[in-house]
């Protein structure tokens, strides 16, 4: 984890050098307790290599994995081995079923939901004065929505949002207590920490699936656990593993673009004005550029089901490729000036929802629009917000997070 704990300038700058070699480069596995140790991986770190490899999911396939270089053992497995980890037809059943339950009334719901609790998160903050803007603002809205639309309680959420940073910050020792100072065995008792949290969570979605069973209130558990789909249904597994996936999703990738972009402008005060000069004109492109500029989420994986040329580099059977997508989102064959942050950039063929293809996030436009309707509200009711420092950075190879970010404003 040493490379992830440089500053994000340094590391920016090291995939730059990837980029400029002729193809990809290949990394040995980390060494990792209680797993086998693989023949390594493939850095992608080109936007026209992630494109395609997302695109061809029959050839860079995610099963049996996608989320970790390692093959997590069978005892993580059966928590998180949600659609992320799924090629067709497993995944296709999976999404037909929940696209139907994502009904335009609960869609409408959700906008709603959004805008009432975005205002409360800035009443709060107004009456509480600066601190963490992270704990004040960025954590609040994303998980709050997810929760009710699942129809989790409200004295649940906190829960929520300590398991969510322990299955994602598994290598971060402020989330898991797991400090190197523990040598090697320290990432075997990371996935041993996910594995306890993952089931907390899967024992909250086993029992909010056999509530609405039995008395359906139409939330979207109500929708998942009562779907029939051409006589498809989710089994347990499958509702709790998805259940997992929307609750961690639909909290970090939102938190962590609200929190990175209060820095950005911050540190970029001509784009803030620019924003605020027209902001219904220019709000979209600078919810793009945010996630485009920070990528919440650095990458995920693929394996080679057969021999691939990919851009004229010769890829075998059985090989493993990891999709670096903060590297394929700074690619100058790509973007003009692409670390100048400008929220104005069109084209913006970012990956930060993850490429093209049936893994892009299916939690894209509710993100987008939860990052709108917060900034909306925070520069409409507190125009002089910023951050009031440096962010303090979740030490993670696959969430670019903040885990806390000190912010000021003049009250109203």
């Amino acid at each position: 984890m040493g490379f992830w704990a440089r500053p994000p300038r340094e590391r920016a700058a090291a995939f730059a050098v990837l980029r400029a070699q002729p193809g990809p480069v290949r990394y040995p596995d980390p060494p990792v307790p209680f797993t086998r140790r693989g023949d390594g991986f493939w850095a992608l770190v080109r936007h026209a290599d992630v494109t395609e490899a997302s695109r061809n999911p029959q050839i860079f396939s995610s099963e049996p994995n996608a989320t970790s270089v390692i093959d997590s053992p069978s005892w993580l497995n059966r928590y998180v081995d949600s659609m992320i980890n799924m090629d067709d037809p497993r995944h296709a059943k999976i999404r037909r079923i929940v696209s139907r339950a994502f009904t335009p009334r609960m869609l409408a719901k959700t906008d709603d939901d959004v805008r009432r609790r975005a205002a409360r998160i800035v009443d709060d903050l107004i009456a509480s004065g600066p601190g963490d803007f992270v704990a004040k603002v960025a954590v609040r809205l994303p998980v709050e929505v997810i929760c009710d639309m699942l129809g989790i309680p409200d004295h649940y959420q906190p829960r929520v949002v300590r398991l969510t940073n322990i299955v994602l910050g598994n290598t971060d020792p402020e989330y898991t207590g797991i400090t190197p100072e523990m040598g090697r065995l320290r990432t075997g008792l990371g996935l041993a920490k996910v594995a306890w949290a993952a089931r907390e969570l899967h024992r909250l979605a086993a029992r909010l699936g056999r509530e609405r069973v039995a008395a359906p209130t139409g939330d979207l558990t109500s929708a998942l656990v009562n779907a029939n789909v051409d006589g498809e249904r989710l089994s347990a597994r499958e509702f709790g593993t998805f259940f997992l996936l929307l609750v961690v999703a639909g909290n970090e990738t939102t938190r962590n673009a609200i929190a990175h972009g209060l820095k950005l402008f911050t540190d970029h005060p001509d784009q803030r004005d620019l924003l605020l000069d027209d902001f219904d004109a220019r709000i979209a492109g600078a919810v793009d550029e945010i996630v485009r500029y920070s990528t919440p989420v650095i990458c995920f994986r693929r394996n080679l089901t057969r021999d691939h040329e990919l851009n004229g580099h010769a890829l075998a059977k059985g090989d493993k490729v990891m999709l670096f997508y903060n590297s394929a989102n700074r690619d100058e064959a790509v973007f003009t000036d692409p670390d100048r942050f400008d929220i104005t950039r069109s084209p913006n063929p970012h990956v930060g929802f993850g490429g093209p293809g049936p893994h892009y996030c299916l939690g894209a436009n509710l993100a987008r629009r939860e990052i709108t309707v917060m900034f909306q509200e925070l520069f409409t009711r507190l125009p002089d917000i910023r951050a009031d420092g440096e962010p303090d950075l979740l030490l993670s190879s696959f969430i670019n997070g903040i885990k806390r970010l000190p912010c000021t404003f003049t009250a109203p």
